[in-house]
């Protein structure tokens, strides 16, 4: 019988709108893919010759726990001439991919029962790592008329004596916000860790992201490659870690995942130090496409009071369609063959909202937006 851990587990809704459309493909059906928030743009092919060529070169054996010297060190130079902070190489730790990053940041620092804040909406997979490290995720919600910023009188009356820590991300999945420096500056006076997802740094339209280690040195960062590289499945992550936490994610890290693959960690660097400097050619085409889905989603009639200045997606108030979440992108999906993610992935009062991502040539975007259209036509018949 299974744990009750796995029982209580929510699903990641946009896995099952993704497992239904691929079976809609697989019988000939052409869908669009609104949902999943991965790149389209194909990994830069000197990140795939740096791998190769690593492999070649014999590396394909463990390598230190904590990732190879040159990556930790390159990782460090980006970050002292993006933020203008100092770090040691010694509290960058590899990972392979950012979820794995999340989870030894969070089995550092959880006792079993203590609550860890997570703001609403949020990525759908924070709260439930939290729950598998023992912990209990506390909700803080944000509101779209707000332009989604942390209310800080709002997420002071939700720590307690058994809060250990919040999650922050910005920019953010699934809002696209960019959170205002003096936000990020007061989180980290309130005297308990703030744990920064900054896998979407680098994606920015107009207004700059700031890290968390501009304000502390007390505080975990988590990033990757997958989304400012396109590398979703090389599964590259990393953590910048509390120096007083850098021994215990070790051990953690040896014990869960040996190491990082070296050949992978060779691509890294490759990417850093070579393909850094085309990010922002792929930022005016994601900031295009942008545009586009906008500006038809406003023909559509629909009330955009807050637009994603980051990240690549948007995230829209469906509350007026009258409809769960759920079953509208089903419906959706079989309708009109349009595949876009449920709200309720992202928080249980999400419910009235869905998102969309513009990881799509233009053309795609303009027919998909064409799609959703005809979907509101056929509710008004």
């Amino acid at each position: 019988m299974p744990s009750r851990l796995v029982n209580e587990l929510s699903p990641f809704h946009v896995m099952e709108v993704l497992e239904k459309a691929k079976e809609l493909e697989s019988r000939g059906i052409d869908v669009i893919h609104f949902e999943i928030g991965e790149p389209d743009t194909p990994t830069n092919i000197q990140i795939c010759e740096a791998a190769i060529d690593s492999i070649r070169a014999g590396n394909t054996r463990y390598s230190e726990s904590m990732g190879i010297p040159i990556l930790k060190n390159a990782i460090a130079e980006e970050y002292k001439k993006s933020y203008g902070v100092e770090i040691s190489e010694r509290r960058v730790g590899i990972t392979m991919g950012s979820s794995p990053a999340i989870f030894l940041t969070l089995l550092s620092i959880i006792e079993p029962g203590d609550e860890v804040i997570v703001i609403e909406p949020h990525y759908p997979c924070y709260p439930q790592l939290i729950r598998i490290s023992g912990g209990i995720p506390v909700s803080c919600r944000v509101y779209e008329e707000d332009e989604y910023q942390i209310d800080i009188d709002r997420l002071r009356k939700k720590i307690s004596n058994r809060t250990r820590g919040i999650i922050v991300n910005s920019p953010s999945n699934p809002t696209g916000t960019i959170m205002e420096p003096d936000i990020l500056k007061s989180i980290t006076e309130l005297g308990i860790y703030v744990i920064s997802d900054e896998i979407y740094h680098g994606l920015e339209y107009g207004k700059k992201a700031h890290s968390i280690l501009e304000y502390t040195d007390n505080a975990f960062v988590l990033n990757g490659f997958s989304k400012l590289y396109s590398m979703t499945g090389w599964r590259l992550g990393y953590c910048i870690l509390p120096e007083e936490f850098i021994r215990p994610v070790q051990k953690l890290q040896q014990n869960l995942f040996i190491s990082p693959n070296p050949f992978v960690q060779m691509a890294g660097v490759e990417a850093i130090k070579k393909v850094r400097h085309q990010v922002p050619d792929l930022v005016d085409l994601y900031n295009s496409r942008r545009l586009i889905m906008l500006e038809g989603l406003r023909e559509m009639g629909f009330d955009l009071k807050t637009v994603p200045n980051g990240a690549f997606y948007v995230f829209l108030d469906i509350s007026p369609l009258g409809r769960k979440s759920y079953d509208l992108a089903f419906d959706i999906l079989e309708k009109v063959h349009l595949a876009v993610t449920p709200g309720i992935d992202f928080g249980v009062d999400m419910d009235g909202y869905m998102r969309l991502t513009y990881t799509n040539p233009e053309e795609v975007i303009r027919e998909g937006l064409g799609r959703l259209a005809k979907y509101l036509e056929l509710q008004t018949d």
